[in-house]
């Protein structure tokens, strides 16, 4: 399986001025970021889907707008349509109602002078008339009707074309379909759209003592949780995905399953195995097997993670503990397999700022990830962080609402202060 690659062969020397040597023992989290993006292109394959199957899909081609939408001038509110000119700059005007225009069934004769039309949401806009007077503020006497002064010349009109014009751009490449963009296609009677294809993603654990669900537990071992985490992480994103369950520490196995992952997939996720410890192969079989690019970053949690390829598949070499599964997959993964799928301009990550309900006990030099409860109060957005914060308590992201950031050059926070808070809506 071929991923799309914009320089494997230099994806090394990308990375001379930033990767980890023995005068810099790791890469910060914005050079390793920026090195993981600046490796990959976008997968290159597309299919023609039904539009209710493009869902969560990437438009590999722009689409233009085959008509105008809306496909008329029509009336944005219930009331009477009639000719601006006619009425009076000052006190009230009273016209003719001449019939009457429903959403889907126009009227068919003119507007002339001193005459209105009854109009409802949606109905064509009658000919010659101009403006739109809400029903709330007239008085309907028989076949007359009471308009005040006030009143603009185009209000309560959608002009044609003003949503989409005929021959224009509608969507861009790149662009996700959500529910709003699944809805404008409709709307130009779109039913088949090019989207690129789903990104192929292969990902185990590694570890003796990881056992399956299903599994009775053995002494000194634990269930595998990583790997649930990021089927969910990878099914959201809309990933197609290759389960290759748990991966003994024995490096001729672990060989032997990236060899096979590398065949399938677009990218490779594993978790665990990647630190400095006797049982951790990944890094080491990577080397021999395709490119290591880097192995360690300046965060927490998550300093251990490693970046490179195996065959043409991409690898992320994710920590075992599953605190730092997640940190490291929405930092610097998610977004990595967004641009692999084509997504242009990348969704944007802002840090807002709260004020820290508590003190927050912080050593200068890695940029660090806590998971935090963000509340609104009086003053504005306060934060605490969401129970204990050791990287395999997993509870707390279950308990947390977004992540408070502190930036590599801080110290402790004392009560207070200000600190940057990412919000888990739209990330996670």
């Amino acid at each position: 399986m071929v991923a799309a690659h914009r320089n494997l062969q230099g994806i090394g020397s990308l990375l001379i001025m930033n990767s980890p040597s023995p005068s810099r023992p790791a890469l910060s989290v914005d050079a390793a970021r920026q090195a993981i993006l600046g490796a990959l292109a976008p997968v290159t394959g597309w299919e023609c889907v039904h539009l209710r199957a493009a869902l969560g899909r990437v438009l590999a081609r722009e689409v233009v707008a085959p008509c105008d939408v809306p496909a008329h001038d029509n009336s944005a509110m219930d009331g009477y349509a009639v000719r601006f000119g006619d009425l009076a700059p000052s006190g009230s005007t009273t016209l003719a109602v001449v019939g009457t225009a429903m959403a889907g069934q126009p009227f068919s004769g003119l507007v002339g002078v001193g005459q209105a039309v009854r109009v409802m949401t949606g109905a064509v806009m009658p000919r010659d008339a101009d403006c739109v007077v809400i029903q709330e503020v007239v008085e309907r006497h028989g076949d007359e009707v009471r308009v005040p002064a006030g009143q603009r010349r185009g209000q309560n009109l959608r002009r044609a074309g003003e949503d989409l014009a005929a021959g224009g751009v509608a969507l861009a490449a790149g662009k996700a379909l959500g529910p709003a963009e699944i809805g404008l296609l409709a709307s130009l009677g779109v039913g088949e759209v090019a989207v690129r294809r789903r990104l192929r993603v292969a990902f185990f654990s590694t570890g003796d003592e990881l056992a399956s669900i299903g599994q009775a537990l053995a002494p000194g071992q634990i269930y595998d949780s990583n790997r649930y985490t990021l089927f969910g992480a990878l099914t959201r994103l809309g990933c197609e995905l290759l389960d290759m369950g748990v991966v003994p520490d024995e490096p001729g196995t672990l060989e032997a399953a990236l060899r096979q992952a590398s065949e399938q997939a677009d990218v490779i996720l594993t978790s665990g195995g990647v630190s400095v410890g006797e049982a951790d192969y990944i890094k080491d079989v990577m080397g021999r097997l395709g490119e290591v690019a880097f192995w360690k970053i300046e965060i927490k949690p998550g300093r251990p993670m490693a970046f490179g390829r195996v065959g043409s598949a991409w690898l992320f070499g994710l920590p075992g503990n599953p605190v730092a599964v997640l940190v490291t997959f929405y930092q610097f993964v998610q977004d990595a397999l967004l641009h692999l799928m084509g997504v242009s301009p990348l969704p944007a990550r802002p840090l807002l700022p709260a004020r820290s309900l508590g003190r927050l006990r912080k050593i200068p030099g890695r940029r660090e990830f806590l998971r935090g409860r963000l509340t609104p109060q009086a003053d504005g957005w306060a934060v605490e962080v969401a129970g204990a914060q050791g990287s395999g308590i997993l509870r707390s992201m279950s308990d947390a609402n977004c992540f408070i950031v502190l930036e590599e050059t801080r110290g402790d926070v004392a009560a207070g202060d200000l600190v940057q808070v990412q919000l888990f809506d739209g990330l996670v």
